[in-house]
């Protein structure tokens, strides 16, 4: 089977498997607070090591393509209340736990987290580390949009222990940044990435996406040379979700302006051939590294991991996240917080842990989970060889197809992603997936696989 045709049978549409379960197979419900509480301490046990997120969602403009959970306002105001309620939120969990934090990775995210002013961030995060301890090699990184991200926000960060940044980019052309809502330049990334530089920062990430409305293969090519010039030791190349049933602001240009299948997957190829050609390496899905980078060697080491922050260095059991929607996981548990602003607020003001829903997950799960993790990370999956278990026998028979066309090698205790099988990981997991094969979805609920 050729790639044109393996492209229209794989096409279809997949979870995103930030976590297994996927949020919506979640079991009804959620944990109680004190269930929640025996899996975090089951979690922070002896090494008493955390990750910690913090969800900062104001942006100052819609991006149109973004799904993310965001409110757009130009009143600051919002800073201080929001950052008080993130705040009295850590102190729930300090109180939890039974000892002071070893903070092994910290990451903001957003929303745009430099929306907030370089002095709220200061009080914000001095705050949160004058309760931990720091691992030795942490990592914090934020999301920086070039726009926005002024040589304060560069200088007080840095000053805080974060060494990594990630830059909202997406493409460089001006008549696609104009249709996706997006005010920068590429002298504004020129800037951040040389100022961050001479500030010490030493892994930087470009965010661009292939399948965004008007984008060509001559975009891809010109967005790669800009790269090249500028060279980031990081590049994370996602696929545009369209799901304008969840996220309506794509609805603002037509269907008809997207690239879609074989025409958008090779926007990907030449992206990743172009890429490789500059001293790149391919990292799991979606991203890309340059020797050296931290990412890179724990590919090659076998140790990456993928948590709801992305690909990560670390294996962290405990991820603590903080702030409006935010998702927490104790690695026998996961639990989203109160996605609306105001609600949130309330209920932390409150003295209450604001969680609206979550996942206990079994052992079946955790199983599922850990090879699922392994094909992302590592693409192969390893278990007892002859006795693979129920959920996973499942699973490999519904790989027999995939095998079949090329894309996984299935030998006694062990699975391999092919290089033909690199395009099609998300398929490969979704074949894998006991929850969405035990109730698949009647309706539009994922994007499509490519």
């Amino acid at each position: 089977m050729n790639t044109h045709q393996l492209l229209g049978k794989y096409n279809v549409p997949v979870p995103r498997y930030t976590s297994y379960p996927t949020v919506p197979y979640w079991d009804e419900g959620c944990p109680t607070v004190v269930a929640w509480e025996k899996s975090v301490l089951s979690a922070f046990g002896e090494s008493r090591e955390i990750s910690l997120y913090l969800h900062l969602p104001f942006c100052e403009a819609l991006c149109t393509y973004c799904g993310c959970n965001k409110r757009i306002t130009k009143n600051h105001g919002v800073e201080h209340p929001y950052i008080e309620a993130v705040l009295n939120e850590w102190a729930m969990y300090r109180e939890m736990l039974p000892g002071r934090p070893v903070l092994r990775e910290l990451h903001l995210g957003g929303g745009t987290p430099t929306f907030f002013s370089p002095e709220n961030l200061e009080y914000l995060l001095s705050s949160i580390l004058k309760d931990v301890d720091l691992a030795p090699g942490y990592e914090f990184g934020f999301e920086a949009h070039p726009g926005t991200t002024s040589v304060r926000h560069l200088e007080v960060l840095r000053q805080l222990g974060f060494t990594r940044l990630s830059i909202g980019i997406q493409d460089f052309a001006p008549e696609i940044l104009a249709i996706i809502n997006r005010r920068q330049t590429f002298e504004d990334v020129r800037l951040v990435t040389e100022k961050a530089r001479e500030l010490g920062y030493t892994s930087i990430n470009y965010d661009l996406i292939f399948g965004l409305p008007l984008q060509t293969p001559a975009h891809i090519r010109d967005t790669m040379a800009k790269v090249r010039t500028l060279r980031p030791e990081r590049i994370a190349f996602y696929s545009y979700a369209h799901v304008p049933w969840i996220s309506p602001s794509q609805r603002a240009y037509a269907e008809s302006d997207l690239p879609v299948g074989e025409e958008k997957r090779a926007l990907y190829e030449l992206g990743r051939e172009l890429l490789e050609s500059a001293g790149y390496a391919e990292i799991g899905m979606d991203h890309f590294a340059l020797p050296g980078d931290s990412l890179y060697e724990a590919m090659q080491a076998g140790t990456l991991h993928r948590s709801f922050m992305g690909y990560t260095p670390f294996t962290t059991h405990l991820n603590l996240a903080l702030g409006a929607s935010s998702i927490s996981d104790s690695w026998g548990a996961f639990v989203q917080n109160e996605k609306k602003i105001e609600t949130y607020q309330e209920r932390v003001n409150a003295g209450e842990l604001p969680l609206i829903k979550g996942h206990l997950l079994s052992r079946e799960d955790r199983e599922l989970r850990q090879h699922i993790l392994d094909v992302m990370c590592r693409y192969q999956a390893n278990w007892e060889a002859g006795s693979p278990g129920e959920a996973l026998a499942a699973g490999l028979s519904r790989l027999q197809e995939l095998e079949a066309d090329g894309l996984v090698r299935i030998e006694p205790g062990r699975l391999q992603v092919t290089a033909l099988g690199k395009p099609f990981i998300r398929n490969i997991c979704m074949a894998l997936d006991a929850k969405y094969w035990q109730r698949q979805p009647s309706g539009r609920l994922f994007s499509q696989a490519v």
